[in-house]
């Protein structure tokens, strides 16, 4: 075992010396010139740019890096959610267009205006089956009067909930998914207890007094949810990986990637669950893993979330207080002029980076219209905080794209992006159609989607230094060694770099 270990690092350092580790620098992918990236793959790109079906066709085999804003439950498609609904046994309610749980009152019947049975929805209907598609997704959603492309994404959530309890399933339809697409690695939002957590925190008189809230709430028993928490990780996974078949010689593409979890808080509770969630997902991180972090989710615009912004960004810096370690990503600027007063605009991603600490930015889409916006850039990429550009996602909630989305401005000021999908099952999309998505819209070469690819795991929550610290320029780097010895992040890193060289050989050959 030892030898196997040694050759694997072997090939890894000189894997190294072929791509060259000072190419990342500070993981910024603004697009420079960046070595190791094949001229073949490079030229058959510029080959395939204008045709977005051999584009598409490229863009899927390409190695990718990792998807850093992924909801596992927004991640499922909703073919996915009937098929779990018909195998639990629920309902359609075709008034609502919620799948629900059969009840005395309200049994699944065939009368119409009555609960419908989601297995007669998924087999035997088929007026009512795209009706379904469509209100679990964004599938052939039109903005109409009263109920905009914004009020249907979020609505989704709600409607498919009775049937995202099978965690494990669906986790194995994202992770294979992005395996076959070639990402290396993904981290997901979920809500492992969290809502056993936010219970502890509703059970607690408030008190703005964050330092002593946040005693009281320790002290309720918030730690004593974490085996359960664990307990839950492990069956999700382990019916993963089952359905994967993972170490078997059927396993299927999603069983190569690595896969952690951020653990949601949502934003739209009041103050004592929210901050009840967030100290629990922190002492969560610490015990467990797998879990490398946690973000604010729910709409940015509800009410409840705008009043109590300034408070929820302290009571992450508390927790940070309390567990420096803990890793933050937050959704924030995922606003626009029209959705909320133009006061509502003016410091959201500031406040995020600068007290609440987050290291990540989720959409970051109303960038101009902070105040001083431009020192706000040049902070962030001081600080090298990434944003998570989300571009079909921006498009239906927001209505912005194009030249009217920030995305270039990051990249010109330094900040460091990566393309993400934010809800792919939702949006009928996947990480290839966002990456195509940025080639048309902002025309950007092979050169810089592998940087993307290479910032998206740098700025990943995966554990230990990255493979470009310094050190890591010769395959008898001493330094380099040690940083595969130890670090996970490297290693992944380092699997990425393989893929990109066995790309660039597959398309020399003729098969991409």
């Amino acid at each position: 075992m030892a030898g196997e270990k040694f050759g694997l690092l072997a090939s890894a350092l000189a894997a190294l010396a072929l791509v060259g580790c000072a190419a990342m620098g500070t993981g910024d992918s603004s697009g420079a010139a960046l070595d190791g990236v094949g001229p073949t793959a490079a030229k058959r790109f510029e080959a395939v740019r204008h045709s977005p079906p051999a584009l598409r066709a490229f863009l899927y085999r390409m190695p990718k890096g990792a998807d850093l804003h992924s909801h596992l439950t927004g991640a499922v498609y909703a073919e996915t959610y009937l098929r779990l609904a018909a195998a639990q046994g629920l309902c359609f309610e075709t008034g609502t267009k919620f799948l629900v749980l059969p009840t005395k009152a309200a049994p699944c019947g065939d009368t119409t205006g009555s609960p419908r049975p989601a297995a007669g929805v998924v087999i035997a209907d088929p007026t009512l089956y795209p009706v379904a598609l469509d209100a679990l997704s964004t599938r052939d959603a039109l903005p109409l009067s009263g109920y905009s492309l914004h009020d249907q994404f979020f609505s989704t959530f709600g409607r498919f909930a009775a049937a995202d309890g099978a965690v494990g399933d669906l986790l194995a339809e994202v992770v294979d998914r992005a395996g076959r697409q070639g990402e290396q690695h993904i981290e997901l939002m979920v809500s492992f207890q969290t809502r056993t957590a936010a219970g502890i925190g509703k059970s607690q008189p408030w008190t703005d007094d964050l330092p002593a809230m946040a005693d009281r709430l320790i002290a309720a028993g918030l730690a004593d949810v974490i085996p359960q928490a664990r307990a839950d990780i492990d069956a999700a996974e382990s019916w993963m990986r089952s359905l994967l078949g993972c170490g078997t010689p059927a396993a299927k593409p999603g069983c190569a990637v690595s896969v952690r979890y951020l653990q949601q808080v949502s934003r739209t509770q009041g103050p004592g669950a929210v901050f009840a969630a967030t100290l629990f997902n922190a002492l969560l991180a610490v015990q467990e893993p797998r879990v490398v972090g946690l973000n604010f989710v729910a709409p940015e615009d509800n009410p409840t979330a705008l009043a109590d912004y300034d408070r929820h960004m302290r009571m992450i810096a508390e927790t940070r207080r309390r567990f420096p370690g803990t890793n933050v990503a937050l959704h924030a600027g995922e606003l626009t002029l029209g959705l909320v007063p133009p006061e509502e605009l003016r410091n959201h991603i500031r406040k995020a980076v600068e007290i609440a600490g987050a290291t990540r930015i989720g959409h970051g889409v109303d960038l101009m219209l902070e105040d001083d916006p431009r020192g706000l850039l040049r902070g962030m990429a001081a600080r090298k905080v990434a944003v998570e550009i989300n571009l079909t996602s921006n498009d239906l909630i927001l209505g912005v794209a194009g030249k009217e989305h920030p995305f270039p401005l990051y990249r010109v000021a330094g900040v460091p992006t990566v393309i993400a999908t934010d809800d792919e099952g939702v949006s009928r999309i996947d990480l290839t159609h966002e990456l195509q998505r940025a080639v048309t819209e902002f025309g950007l070469g092979y050169a810089d989607l592998v940087g993307l690819a290479r910032a998206s795991l740098e700025h990943s929550f995966l554990p230990g230094g990255s493979l470009w610290e310094e050190g890591c320029g010769t395959a008898a780097s001493d330094a380099c060694r040690a940083v595969l010895e130890r670090s996970e992040k490297a290693r992944v890193q380092w699997r990425l770099e393989e893929a990109l060289r066995r790309f660039e050989r597959e398309v020399g050959e003729g098969k991409v």
